[in-house]
């Protein structure tokens, strides 16, 4: 039996966001071309991160207190305990440095705490980096004019970016986009991501339609429809 795939958002949403692509279209050369993800990057590295750190703590302090160790292992062992060598004491650092790696990286394979330890900006250099790569793929030079702009919402980062084609980021400084991502972001933050996008595509065809006016017989190169993944 096939699965059914899952949405990110509604069927309202996407036609929300499909209408806002046309009337933005209807004004400029541009092509807008609208991307919606759960979530960029899995965040492996981070939680690798997080468990040497913890282990590399949990053995430092070991090496720093090492009386107070010895006072805990004489109070498991109940005073009956040999005296430890320094190779035993060793082998003990490196043992309890090993079980800390792993019981971190054991709690870290739950996603949202993963994600939640994940630095802001490791997040957004991510999500930059997704949107870079789907916009080489699918918008970057498809046009015969280099204008295609990619919108991208990735939502579990609650993060977006903006990536556009040749002749649009010669004329069009990043920040001038400044206006439509803070529209976007607003409303996926208050849970209404297809809203945010529609509200944000329009900002961004008022921008193309200043810089690259509709022409005569300019053709529809990229599909108006939201794509997810």
């Amino acid at each position: 039996m096939a699965l059914r795939k899952v949405s990110h958002v509604s069927e309202a949403d996407h036609q929300r966001v499909t209408d806002a692509v046309a009337a933005a279209e209807a004004h400029t050369d541009g092509e807008i071309v609208t991307v919606i993800a759960r979530q960029s990057n899995d965040y492996d590295d981070v939680a690798l991160v997080w468990a040497s750190a913890i282990a590399f703590l949990a053995m430092s302090l070991v090496a720093l207190c090492p009386e107070f160790f010895r006072a805990k292992y004489d109070w498991l062992t109940g005073g009956w305990g040999h005296e430890l060598t320094a190779n035993e004491w060793l082998g003990i650092v490196i043992g309890l440095g090993a079980l800390k790696w792993i019981g971190v990286w054991l709690v870290l394979l739950w996603r949202p705490l993963r994600l939640a330890l994940t630095p802001r900006a490791v997040k957004a250099g991510r999500v930059r980096a997704r949107a870079i790569d789907l916009f080489k793929v699918g918008t970057e030079a498809k046009t015969l004019g280099r204008t295609g702009v990619l919108l991208y919402v990735s939502l579990k980062e609650h993060r977006a970016d903006i990536v556009a084609d040749e002749a649009i980021a010669s004329k069009v400084a990043p920040t001038v986009w400044g206006e439509a991502m803070e529209a976007l972001i607003d409303r996926i933050r208050a849970g209404e991501p297809g809203a945010g996008m529609a509200e944000a595509v329009t900002r961004m065809g008022a921008v193309l339609a200043e810089h690259f006016p509709k022409s005569d017989g300019n053709p529809n190169e990229l599909p108006d429809r939201l794509i997810e993944l």
